[in-house]
């Protein structure tokens, strides 16, 4: 794929989100031609796209007319039409992450069996068909609630910590899996290509919001022992392997308070995750990503310094036209680098941007991130 790079491929994104504009802004240089599909007409990708069609990322049609006289297709969201994926592959077009690795990803109990068929550490698991009508052999409370699909930053997720909220949770397929009184959220992005070769980036760690039920912020590189990292990344890379894929993945993790890592989920695409390598390592997520499916020699991975990246959420009590509070203030603050994704419309805890502060003392970026967290607010 790697000869075909240098000229006029034409590549497709299923979602024009903030995800498909970072790419596309992480890979201009290349002078690759990008067209987007995404429902939204105001997607945040729209307008620095070669191509913008609207159109359901779940509907067979949208996506295989979308996809048949491109050279290649990529996602930058899971929950789109798998059938006209593998009917376009059948016909030629490279999709990349393959058809095969984003049906086993959209679903969440499928995930775990492939966790379990290949030796990977995860939760505790059973899968349960409707949660109300199956209220025998539970584990101990508390216990953790996941849809099987459709779940999604946060939702879809829930804690049963009682026997009421029994009453409340979903009737949907899902799996339910132990509670982990984990230390720390961690998380590793690994990049494969078609030849085989890996790379990771070194393991970050997480901060989460509990209210809205998502990662807050992050910090890397970690600081953790050198031996919890190698064997995060080593986890990366066995189950990229394992699944063959080719493209960036995402694996969340906890590691628990006895000191063992235990594998949460999978993203088969940029993610939320390693944003700040953007400006904290000699290559960024999304440029690697492009070399991942292009068949490319994957980049230096490595830090360049201390990043912490934050996530603008839209305020609570807020809904309407979005409204940046702070910008200027920020915008004085050395080595913050701030990134709004052009969304029109905020919500409560919606993704509005994200902000990267880098420092080459640890404790002064977190100083930083903390402090811009207190003055950029996201209202309408």
């Amino acid at each position: 794929m790697g000869k075909r790079f240098y000229g006029d491929l034409q590549l497709g994104i299923l979602g024009g989100g903030q995800l498909g504009r970072m790419f596309i802004q992480g890979t201009i240089n290349y002078n690759v031609d990008i067209h987007i599909l995404d429902p939204d007409k105001n997607a945040p990708s729209r307008d620095i796209c070669k191509n913008f069609v609207q159109g359901a990322l779940d509907d067979f049609d949208t996506v295989y007319q979308f996809g048949k006289d491109l050279d290649m297709l990529t996602i930058e969201i899971e929950k789109v039409n798998v059938d006209a994926l593998e009917k376009l592959e059948e016909e030629g077009v490279i999709v990349y992450p393959q058809a095969r690795v984003i049906r086993l990803i959209q679903d969440k109990g499928l995930q775990k069996q492939f966790f379990k068929q290949n030796d990977i550490p995860t939760a505790a698991f059973q899968l349960v068909k409707n949660l109300h009508e199956e209220t025998e052999d539970l584990p101990p409370l508390p216990f953790i609630q996941k849809l099987r699909k459709d779940g999604y930053d946060g939702r879809g997720v829930k804690r049963i910590a009682k026997a009421a909220d029994l009453e409340e949770a979903f009737s949907e397929p899902s799996l339910i899996e132990e509670w982990i009184d984990f230390e720390q959220e961690i998380a590793v992005i690994v990049a494969r290509n078609d030849d085989g070769e890996t790379a990771t980036f070194p393991m970050v760690e997480m901060g989460f919001n509990v209210e809205a039920n998502l990662v807050e912020f992050l910090i890397s590189p970690s600081v953790l022992s050198f031996e919890v990292q190698q064997k995060a990344e080593e986890l990366a890379r066995k189950i990229a392997d394992d699944l063959q894929i080719v493209g960036l993945l995402a694996v969340e993790m906890f590691l628990t308070k006895e000191g063992e890592i235990l594998v949460n989920e999978l993203a088969p695409r940029p993610h939320n995750s390693g944003h700040h390598t953007i400006e904290g390592n000699f290559i960024s997520q999304f440029e690697q990503h492009m070399r991942a499916i292009f068949n490319l020699p994957l980049g230096n991975t490595e830090a360049r310094t201390n990043a912490v990246m934050i996530n603008l959420l839209g305020e609570e009590g807020y809904e309407g036209p979005a409204l940046y509070e702070g910008v200027e203030e920020v915008m004085t603050m050395d080595g913050v680098y701030i990134h709004l994704y052009g969304k029109k419309f905020t919500r409560p805890f919606r993704k509005m941007g994200h902000v990267c502060i880098v420092n080459d003392d640890r404790e002064v970026a977190i100083e930083k991130a903390r402090k811009v967290q207190e003055i950029l607010k996201v209202k309408a």
